[in-house]
């Protein structure tokens, strides 16, 4: 640990892009001049910049930055999402859409699917999809912000964009940015702390504390520190992409598409001014220039020279190990499903400014941020895994070895009661809310045998009273929402920062 009485007043982070720029920004915003921050990144070392996909509680991360949401959707080139359509994970040719809104009306004890199942009993045929807004209205091309903050949404965004943005916001709080390539990391020969990063020109950017935001390399936490990794490709067999960016193969909708195919899936995620594409996909299974080609023949025009990326599933065993914290694809990575690769970055550098040290760097502080971030990832990790395990896919390798493979547990626990009794329980404010379990698991076709006995309380008359009255609700509200793309274009020409659209 840093030694006793040094002040944590140089805080150095090694790496920009959406990673560096997001914690700089944060701890500029916040911190502002009583720490002394440092950038240090190469204009040679390109940024993955393909996390362009995210969920809602980057809205808040924005707001709490103090970002007016006009400026930063003009910056970026970002539209409105409102969920993820999900096509051929069920079976070839199946869809569902998992939304970021809750569907129906929960009682205290049971959530809204035991009411729904116990209609479909009765006879009611009407679809689960029917009573979740953000659902209909991202299926149907249509959003707006409504009043009370009814419609829940997160962004598409161009992530590289959004790296310069943060990193102009983080340079006005007086962030320094140091260009150079990190030859080398030295340690403080006594604690074993990291004293200074050595650029290759021989310049040494001293600090009390570094965030590593090195991507996969892991240069400072892993490299220097051999902080270790714990792998989980047994579980997660994907491990390589391509991205692409390319034209618009229509207007751009309020979601993104995941598509799944026989070694793997493709991403579709809309920008105002082209299409962030791409091929995940398990290098066993299918080989680089078979991935490439299926990808070029599926999507648009291609603007820019593919991109290669190979990964391997998994954390960091100790992400923040003495004077150094893991942030981004440093501490961990998940394949980018579910859009949770910036909600990571974005978890922990709050944590980060929450436990920021003052004096001495405190041992217990590292624990407390390790047991949070694992926690975190590994919750994000089971969901992922529920879309590859619970499949009724058998028609290739990949998706035969996804159907076999041993899944952890705590997955396995959360499978068994849904099926069992259409309960869901999240633990300890775990990222996924019921309703994403929900429509996920019976998306991919696991349908509860049970539900609760308090669906029964209703009568006839009143159980048809309440499916239809959420449904039509529903219904009426997304008639009244105007075209996506006519609702981005109309709120970026907003003057005022504070004014809002709404309906």
């Amino acid at each position: 640990m840093t030694s006793a009485g040094r002040q944590t007043r140089r805080i150095v982070i090694a790496g920009g892009g959406t990673a560096g720029w997001m914690m700089a920004a944060a701890i500029s915003r916040t911190l502002g001049r009583a720490v002394d921050l440092t950038v240090v990144e190469s204009e040679a070392i390109g940024t993955i910049g393909v996390g362009e996909s995210t969920i809602p509680p980057l809205v808040n991360f924005n707001r709490i930055l103090g970002i007016p949401e006009p400026e930063f959707m003009r910056e970026t080139q970002a539209t409105f999402k409102l969920g993820i359509l999900f096509d051929n994970w069920k079976q070839d040719g199946d869809r569902y859409f998992h939304s970021f809104g809750s569907s129906g009306k929960d009682h205290w004890s049971a959530g809204f699917q035991h009411f729904w199942l116990h209609g479909q009993t009765r006879g009611h045929q009407q679809s689960y999809d029917d009573y979740c807004l953000e659902l209909v209205a991202g299926l149907q091309g249509k959003f707006a912000h409504l009043p009370e903050n009814r419609m829940n949404y997160a962004y598409h965004v161009d992530a590289t964009l959004y790296g310069r943005y943060l990193r102009k916001l983080a340079e006005a709080e007086g962030t320094t940015r140091v260009e150079g390539k990190i030859a080398r990391v030295e340690l403080d020969g006594e604690s074993g702390d990291i004293a200074a990063l050595v650029l290759e020109d021989e310049r040494r950017i001293e600090g009390d504390f570094f965030v590593d935001c090195t991507g996969f390399r892991g240069l400072l936490i892993e490299g220097a520190l051999h902080a270790g990794f714990e792998d989980w490709t047994h579980w997660l067999p994907n491990d390589s992409a391509i991205a692409l960016q390319t034209k618009h193969l229509g207007p751009p909708q309020p979601y993104t598409q995941a598509i799944a195919h026989d070694a793997g899936w493709q991403w579709r995620i809309p920008l105002q001014h082209r299409m962030g594409s791409g091929i995940v996909y398990c290098s066993r299974y299918l080989s680089r220039d078979a991935a490439l080609d299926r990808l070029v023949s599926s999507v648009g025009e291609p603007l820019i020279d593919p991109i290669y990326l190979s990964f391997k599933g998994g954390v960091r065993r100790r992400q923040w190990y003495r004077n150094c914290v893991a942030v981004g694809l440093a501490g961990g990575f998940v394949e980018p499903l579910e859009a949770t690769t910036v909600h990571l970055i974005q978890r922990a550098v709050l944590r980060v400014i929450r436990l920021m040290p003052n004096g001495r760097v405190s041992e217990r502080d590292a624990v407390e941020f390790n047991e949070q971030q694992l926690q975190d990832i590994t919750q994000i990790r089971d969901f992922i895994i529920l879309h590859y395990k619970a499949t009724e896919r058998r028609d290739s390798p990949f998706w035969r070895h996804c159907a076999d493979m041993e899944i952890p547990d705590s997955l396995a626990q959360k499978i068994e009661l849904f099926r069992e009794t259409g309960r869901v329980f999240r633990k300890n404010e775990e990222l996924f809310a019921e309703n994403s379990w929900v429509q996920v698991m019976m998306g991919q076709g696991i349908m509860p045998r049970a539900y609760h006995p308090i669906a029964e309380k209703l009568g006839e008359d009143e159980l048809d009273r309440l499916l239809s009255t959420l449904r039509d609700n529903v219904a009426r509200t997304v008639a009244t929402l105007p075209a996506h793309q006519a609702y981005v274009e109309q709120y970026c020409r907003v003057a005022s920062p504070q004014k809002r659209v709404t309906i």
